[in-house]
C-alpha cells in the first residue's frame, strides 16, 4: 500500500523535482526522489526504510 502511494506521488512529480532530497536516513544519508524510486522499485531494505520515513513525514 505504501509502495503504491509512493509510485502515485512520484509519477505526478515534475522531472526537475525528482532530483531533490526528500529524506535523510541515518545509515545512508540524503535520499532524492530518484534514488527512492530505484530502491522502492527494487524492493530493497533501504526502500522499506524510505517508505516508512515518507509515511512518518506525511509525504505519502
Amino acid at each position: 500500500m505504501l509502495r503504491e502511494r509512493f509510485l502515485k506521488v512520484y509519477a505526478n512529480l515534475p522531472l526537475n523535482i525528482r532530483k531533490e532530497i526528500i529524506a535523510v536516513l541515518d545509515k545512508t544519508g540524503p535520499i532524492s526522489w530518484d534514488v527512492a524510486y530505484l530502491e522502492i522499485q527494487n524492493k530493497t531494505k533501504i526502500g522499506d526504510m524510505i517508505l516508512k520515513k515518507l509515511e512518518k513525514l506525511r509525504i505519502i
